[in-house]
């Protein structure tokens, strides 16, 4: 095996065929995946928006989240929207803080809030279309 010295990776890295990042590609890829899935789905969410302008009563906003497809296609939107949103603040977290135990506790603080934001919001559609 020969050395390239253009190559940016470490001798560890060589060795363990790992890059610098080592999770770099499946983040990228799952950004993409979710930001094609959110194409549909945010076009399917502004047309149930205006689907519900003028409805003033709640009833009419629980029969129209009642429906199972209106349900589902919240459900997708908020759960491709969190995982979105968890990717791409890793990464920005990745990349601007630099200190080890803070960048740590700023992973699971963003990990936290994002299970937390993605559970309130499933629980409010669930309730919506289901009571």
């Amino acid at each position: 095996m020969t050395h390239d010295p253009s190559s940016i990776r470490s001798s560890a890295g060589r060795v363990r065929f790992l890059g610098a990042a080592r999770t770099g590609t499946g983040d990228l890829w799952l950004m993409r995946v979710t930001t094609a899935a959110l194409v549909p789905l945010a076009i399917a969410f502004i047309w149930i928006v205006l689907r519900l302008v003028g409805k003033t009563h709640v009833a009419d906003v629980r029969d129209e989240f009642a429906h199972p497809c209106t349900a589902i296609f919240l459900l997708l939107f908020i759960l491709a929207s969190i995982v979105h949103m968890r990717v791409g603040m890793q990464s920005i977290l990745d990349d601007y803080i630099h200190a080890p135990r803070a960048k740590e506790w700023a992973m699971i603080g963003n990990t936290l809030f994002s299970i937390g934001f993605g559970v309130a919001a499933i629980f409010a559609v669930l309730k919506l279309s289901l009571f």
